[in-house]
């Protein structure tokens, strides 16, 4: 009669240890930070350039040619599109490193 024991075939098999992955995103913490930034003025700027219309359409409205819709809501939504700019172009010194140090 066979022994009770396992193949040696069985013996050899070596379980994979599941280990926790690190992931590598393609942009780092201060990229986020600074898409938010640019998100949260480019939100301003939107609001500042809305609103100030008329009830009556047969009456004239001077707010809509205010400094605020004229000069500093498109500014600000300029500089919003700038910050997101570098939000995705800025790369970090650790990237850099070839070695990934």
């Amino acid at each position: 009669m066979a022994k009770n024991t396992p193949s040696t075939k069985a013996t050899h098999i070596v379980k994979k240890v599941a280990t926790p992955q690190e992931y590598d995103f393609v942009m780092g913490k201060i990229n986020y930070i600074l898409m938010v930034i640019g998100l949260v003025v480019l939100f301003v700027g939107y609001i500042l350039l809305s609103g100030g219309g008329s009830d009556d359409p047969n009456s004239f409205n001077p707010a809509m040619f205010d400094a605020q819709r004229l000069y500093v809501a498109p500014i600000m939504i300029m500089i919003g599109f700038v910050i997101e700019i570098v939000a995705i172009m800025y790369r970090s010194k650790k990237h850099d490193d070839p070695a990934g140090k």
